[in-house]
């Protein structure tokens, strides 16, 4: 069965194409829509090889769908069979994969508040193949959904007991990319496993027996320690501070998701490669580049405390895949759980990066995201 994945953002929309069967997993094409609204890019890859990489006038979600299935026309692509969504808030109420329909798209619509950044872009995808493609089933996969097993002793918020009934309360989010990885160790993941997904949006978590136990992002992605864009969690009293200075919520989301972080930080950039290669001799790229590994760092002691101990380390995410820098930096001052970095291994991005002598194992996994949302999709579909 063919399967198409779709992650949608603010300005771009990533998806692939798997083919399925009951024995096995196949990757046909990669692609994305990037600048939606302005003058796009959509492009095609068949693993190294480029399909497709054209520059189109795509402004919205109906634009881009028409132009991805257009594209897998041309190219003599499979016909998807079914579309798999990467959501990214699912609420308290849905803490499992769900076949969409208009109920659930109601909810989603509600839901945007806890995600302002995600979630009207997904929806707007949504409503795009049911428009487009109204015989296609669509399948929602929430990011939420790993977390959702927590003990509510991490769930609960230090707040009034309304607020829970009300939905408010630690969700976290990467969810599909921490349910990748556990697959993918296997029997090797079932001890004390501290997990860090490292991208443009950033959060650990601690996993014991495969189980969820707790993570760093909370009620929205914007909680936890600094991200590319993303403040992190701040002292509440910052923001009444900014409420009674004169800002407005509009003002306040766009500071703390859009304006913070790295970028904040480093008043240059966001992107980790880029201030990697400044910090020598930009200071303000220097301290954005410290702070974020010492905030990490300190995520990793804390859910060293939580597990008792730890086992495993495991690095993923565009940042944790391939900034050796930034894994070293984290690691540095680790031995006390017996974290050991091998200099030369961690340089070639190796699967272990710990000397062979470290108490806790350290490794580089590549997440992927897709494959989990093609696998929810055709179980919930049964197809197999």
């Amino acid at each position: 069965m063919a399967i198409l994945c779709l992650n949608s953002g603010s300005s771009s929309l990533k998806f692939a194409l798997f083919r399925i069967s009951d024995s096995s997993e196949q990757r046909l094409v990669s692609g994305a829509v990037e600048n939606i609204g302005a003058q796009a890019r959509l492009w095609l890859r068949a693993g190294d090889k480029v399909l497709l990489d054209e520059q189109q006038s795509l402004p919205g979600a109906h634009e881009c769908i028409a132009a991805i299935f257009a594209a897998f026309d041309n190219l003599k692509l499979a016909r998807p069979q079914a579309a798999g969504h990467r959501i990214v808030h699912g609420g308290p109420r849905y803490t499992q994969p769900e076949r969409i329909n208009s109920q659930l798209l109601g909810e989603l619509e509600r839901l945007v508040p806890l995600a302002p950044l995600h979630l009207p872009s997904q929806v707007a995808v949504i409503h795009a193949i049911a428009r487009h493609y109204p015989d296609l089933p669509q399948v929602a996969c929430f990011d939420t959904a790993f977390h959702a097993g927590m003990p509510e002793l991490a769930r609960r918020l230090p707040l009034p007991r309304s607020l829970w009934d009300a939905g408010v309360r630690h969700y976290g989010f990467h969810g599909l990319s921490y349910e990748f990885i556990v697959h993918a160790l296997g029997p090797a993941g079932r001890g004390r496993v501290i997990i860090a997904h490292l991208g443009n949006g950033a959060s650990i978590a601690a996993v014991r027996e495969g189980k969820p136990v707790d993570t760093s992002m909370g009620l929205t992605p914007a909680g936890g320690f600094m991200m590319s864009t993303r403040s992190g969690d701040l002292d509440p009293g910052i923001l009444v501070y900014l409420l009674r200075a004169g800002y407005g919520a509009e003002q306040l989301e766009k500071m703390i998701n859009r304006e913070s972080g790295l970028l904040g930080v480093s008043a240059s950039s966001s992107d980790m490669k880029t201030l990697l290669e400044k910090r020598s001799h930009d200071p303000l790229a220097d301290q954005a580049v410290r702070m974020f590994c010492y905030g990490i760092r300190k995520s990793i002691g804390a859910y060293a405390a939580v597990l008792n101990g730890v086992d495993m380390l495991v690095f993923t995410g565009g940042i944790g895949e391939r900034a050796a820098p930034v894994r070293e930096e984290i690691c540095r001052g680790l031995a006390f759980l017996g974290i050991q970095l091998s200099p030369e291994q961690n340089a070639q991005n190796a699967a272990i990066i710990s000397t062979p002598d470290s108490h806790c194992t350290v490794r580089v996994i590549p997440t992927d995201e897709d494959l989990m949302i093609a696998r929810h999709t055709i179980r919930k579909m049964k197809f197999l």
